[in-house]
């Protein structure tokens, strides 16, 4: 069962996309657009080209675990997701991911301008790798 993770964004929205067994990340993309509807559609065809079965929603608590402003923004683009691709959608804590990426990026030698590039994919394989381990370990 494929299952893709989306870290999404105002600017940017990263994908990344299980391999075929949902053990773990396989295809990581970037959606480069502000517009809700674009954003929405290419994840429809994302979801369509590979099969998704299962959405992971990255959800940005605050550190203290309350929510704020973007974590209400995921919580309606779960609600759009659930509504146009009839698929089940999990809203995963993301805290730190965004932070691990930057780290995993620079420790890998990328700069800043190349890290801007892929951070948010990177950060969707982070929550995806995330959901996935917490799976395995509880079921």
């Amino acid at each position: 069962m494929r299952i893709m993770a989306i870290d999404y964004g105002d600017a940017h929205t990263g994908v990344a996309i299980s391999d075929l067994l949902g053990f773990g990340a396989g295809t990581a993309e970037i959606i480069d657009s502000r517009n809700q509807d674009v954003v929405v559609e290419r994840l429809k065809g994302y979801i369509k080209d590979y099969g998704v079965e299962e959405l992971v929603l990255g959800y940005p608590k605050n550190m203290d675990g309350t929510l704020g402003v973007r974590a209400e923004k995921s919580e309606a683009m779960a609600e759009r997701l659930k509504a146009e691709t009839g698929l089940p959608v999990t809203l995963w804590d993301e805290r730190r991911t965004t932070v691990d990426a930057h780290r995993i990026l620079f420790e890998s030698g990328k700069n800043g301008k190349k890290r801007k590039k892929v951070i948010d994919a990177v950060a969707a394989t982070l929550i995806l790798e995330g959901f996935l381990t917490y799976r395995k370990s509880h079921g």
